[in-house]
């Protein structure tokens, strides 16, 4: 067989340059959808049912168009820790799986094996900025003399520190792990199981990562809702309000559908932030293995 009839070996990227492009995507896809996360987040925290746009037309009223990017420097070092850490762990797990069985891909069970992985290592890592983002997008709707004006997500974090402990950067960390365990096995897994049923069906490139993406967020928004609203309660909650008095209120006050309020700007958030999260993802590899 000549040099040229030889196969071409398959190419990684670099396990460190995982984590990195991982949370660099993340970023780049948070600085375009954290409006719809603040709209999500204040509609988790309503007792009413006012619509999505409801909620962003008295945002921007009250308290400026600007104010729809309330907390975007806590919401990038989620993405920098959280994000970084999860596609990291996962792309790893998933590369390793084929490396040691003969460049088999894993299957659908094992894909949501890892993803369920790297949600869980990934969320105990980010749950400090989430607090702090959580607290940041939801000061607007509280009466001036209750805010808590956090500067920035430094502030934030310093000033939980001094006022109520270290230990609750950690707020909610349970809520917080299961959630993205469920959002990872569903997101990362199903990603990529519809990419495979694409493949030949649409274009390759962005229109496939776009599908596959859409369908992926979709079926992560259904199974993750009712854990996600949970968790903006507990960490958004007053001081000595327990995990087990904001579940009780919540399914008492508001009923067990009130678990999907905001599945509008939930998925909204969560469809776009995954189809660009993925496709800055691949374009990333895609210049790395241009220019290795």
């Amino acid at each position: 067989m000549s040099k040229s009839q030889e196969p071409q070996k398959e190419r990684y990227v670099p396990n460190a340059l995982k984590f990195a492009f991982g949370g660099l995507a993340g970023m780049c896809a948070t600085c375009i959808v954290q409006p719809l996360d603040l709209i999500k987040t204040r509609m988790q925290l309503s007792g009413g049912g006012r619509s999505s746009f409801a909620v962003a037309g008295e945002i921007i009223a009250k308290e400026s168009f600007i104010a729809l990017y309330t907390g975007l420097s806590a919401a990038l070092l989620r993405q920098a820790t959280y994000t970084t850490a999860r596609l990291g762990v996962y792309n790893y797990l998933f590369d390793s799986y084929k490396q040691s069985h003969g460049g088999v891909a894993p299957g659908f069970a094992v894909k949501i094996f890892h993803g369920t992985a790297a949600g869980g290592i990934a969320s105990f890592v980010g749950t400090p900025a989430e607090v702090a983002l959580i607290r940041m997008t939801a000061d607007g709707r509280l009466p001036k003399d209750q805010r808590r004006n956090y500067k920035n997500v430094v502030d934030a974090l310093m000033r939980i520190i001094k006022e109520e402990g270290a230990t609750k950067l950690w707020r909610g960390a349970t809520p917080t792990v299961i959630r993205a365990m469920v959002v990872n096995a569903a997101q990362l897994g199903t990603y990529s199981q519809a990419r495979e049923a694409f493949v030949g069906l649409v274009p390759d490139g962005i229109t496939l990562h776009f599908c596959a993406s859409m369908v992926s967020g979709l079926i992560t928004t259904i199974t993750s809702m009712p854990v996600d609203i949970i968790k903006t309660r507990i960490q958004n909650a007053a001081k000595g309000q327990s995990q087990l008095d904001v579940v009780t209120n919540i399914l008492r006050n508001e009923g067990v559908f009130s678990l999907w309020k905001g599945f509008l700007p939930y998925y909204a958030r969560l469809g776009p932030h995954t189809v660009l999260t993925f496709i800055f993802l691949e374009q990333f590899n895609a210049i790395y293995f241009k220019f290795t």
